[in-house]
């Protein structure tokens, strides 16, 4: 019974601090080709990708990895010498860290790729 509500609650406290993030939306994705806009065109698709990977860095991967860091300095704090569950606390505090820090360093092989496509625009810093 146990094992079926954690999930359940997982969900829910995610999705309370999720949906009022997806709902304040700064927008529509592209925003080109509408009536009364210019047609879309190679640069716009590039700006479209720039507005999806900063919602992803900046709204979905470092609420994640802050929850993570919370939830292992937790498990530490409540371990009370159980090694078992500081050893938990510490991996899972490792991985988020490990999990920022790839999420902030795929600015650099996405600059990297798209500089060595031809991209000379301005693509955004998260």
């Amino acid at each position: 019974m146990k094992k079926i509500f954690l999930p359940i609650i997982l969900f829910c406290l995610l999705s309370i601090i999720f949906i009022p993030v997806l709902a304040n939306a700064q927008g529509p994705i592209v925003q080109c080709g509408n009536e009364g806009q210019n047609a879309c065109g190679i640069l716009d698709f590039f700006a479209m990708l720039a507005r999806i990977y900063n919602f992803i860095v900046l709204y979905i991967a470092t609420p994640l990895a802050v929850i993570a860091l919370v939830v292992g300095g937790i498990l530490l704090l409540i371990s009370a010498g159980n090694p078992n569950l500081a050893g938990m606390g510490k991996k899972i505090i490792y991985a988020a860290i490990i999990g920022l820090v790839l999420v902030f360093c795929s600015y650099l092989i996405i600059n990297f790729v798209l500089s060595a496509i031809g991209y000379t625009g301005n693509w955004p810093n998260p």
